[in-house]
């Protein structure tokens, strides 16, 4: 099988960094298409308007509505159309950042993201999850290739809610381990390729840059002030991650989000928080050394990640939960089975109620 590796065309990140937007995409097209929140637009709006009305032809602002689905990505898509855009930027959290890739799927145009928060690696990729009115995860959708650009402003994260902070850490975390295992079984990464060997160093760098500077950057975010772990944190949970999960393949962490989605409580928790949860599952089933899994379990309560399905919103009898969550995730997770070693649902479900029970909950 081919190896293949594939990044944004250009990674910028630093305190003002937003300032820099018109000039990075003056080359990209001169209509652009911004999608944005309500919530965002009524933050950094006024700059936007400033910015991009002095630096190209025309412009048109579209507010995303709140969920990634394919309704939303075509309302938007027709917006698109309409006002003959020719490239779009994608601003906010997760979902506004994939339902913006959603439309460049359909018009092959170029795509600018600036996240707002830092609470997964969607920016980097070229994939975005699509959702139904309801929350559940319904498919992935995949670009042509990565963001040409992805404008990250450090200022403007580090004043978001410290809990989309903490929910990219979660997710960051997870990479070392997944891509280790996608390697290891003959897995295939998100280019449908053999990961590059490159893929692993990337996402064991993401760990340990979390291990080592997540605590000491949640400390800025509590200050609201952008300290150099805060940068190499972000870089770790934005860019690094992005990298490695692309690369590198998923395996059970992320698997395991497909059933988190169709059990109410659990469902409503971030992307990050299920797949933080995930991992300690995918260690379970790994047979890792308790110190090791105790280890990491007191660095979540430190940073605030769930440590069991009541943590992670779960108002209900763990045992049935973890039936269908098992259940779901292996009808429906592409790669459920990227692990070494004999999994089936049965086996999930009692690494599920194995991590639940870890700290007594």
């Amino acid at each position: 099988m081919l190896r293949a590796f594939g990044s944004p065309g250009r990674y910028v990140q630093g305190p003002g960094a937003l300032a820099q937007l018109g000039a990075l995409a003056a080359g990209l097209g001169s209509r652009p298409l911004l999608i944005a929140d309500p919530i965002v637009l009524a933050l950094l709006g006024e700059r936007l308007q400033t910015m991009l009305g002095e630096g190209f032809d025309s412009f048109r602002i579209a507010e995303f509505g709140g969920e990634c689905s394919a309704d939303e990505i075509a309302r938007l898509a027709a917006i698109a159309v309409a006002c003959d855009s020719d490239f779009i930027i994608g601003l906010g959290g997760g979902k506004a950042i994939d339902t913006a890739k959603g439309v460049c799927i359909g018009r092959s145009k170029p795509l600018v993201i600036v996240p707002t928060i830092a609470s997964n690696d969607s920016p980097t990729s070229r994939v975005a999850v699509v959702y139904d009115a309801a929350h559940v995860l319904q498919e992935v959708r995949s670009m042509q290739s990565n963001p040409d650009l992805v404008l990250v402003d450090t200022e403007v994260l580090v004043k978001a809610p410290e809990r989309f902070f903490v929910s990219g850490v979660g997710d960051a975390l997870s990479k070392k381990f997944e891509a280790a295992q996608c390697f290891a079984s003959g897995g295939s990464n998100f280019y449908a390729a053999r990961p590059p060997l490159v893929a692993q160093a990337i996402a064991d760098a993401c760990y340990e840059v979390i291990r080592a500077s997540a605590e000491s950057a949640l400390q800025a975010v509590r200050a609201r002030t952008v300290s150099d772990a805060f940068e190499r944190t972000v870089e770790a949970t934005i860019l690094l991650s992005g990298l490695a999960f692309e690369n590198g393949g998923l395996s059970m962490a992320h698997s395991l989000t497909r059933g988190f989605s169709v059990v109410p409580g659990v469902a409503q928790a971030l992307h990050g928080e299920q797949v933080a949860f995930g991992l300690l599952v995918q260690l379970v089933l790994e047979r890792r050394p308790e110190a090791f899994i105790d280890d990491l379990v007191e660095f979540y309560g430190r940073v605030g990640l769930p440590r069991s399905l009541r943590e992670l919103g779960l108002d209900g009898e763990p045992a049935a939960a973890a039936a269908i969550i098992a259940g779901d995730t292996w009808r429906r997770a592409p790669y459920v089975k990227a692990m070494t070693g004999e999994v089936d649902p049965g086996r999930i479900e009692a690494a599920l109620l194995t991590a639940h029970r870890w700290t007594g909950s």
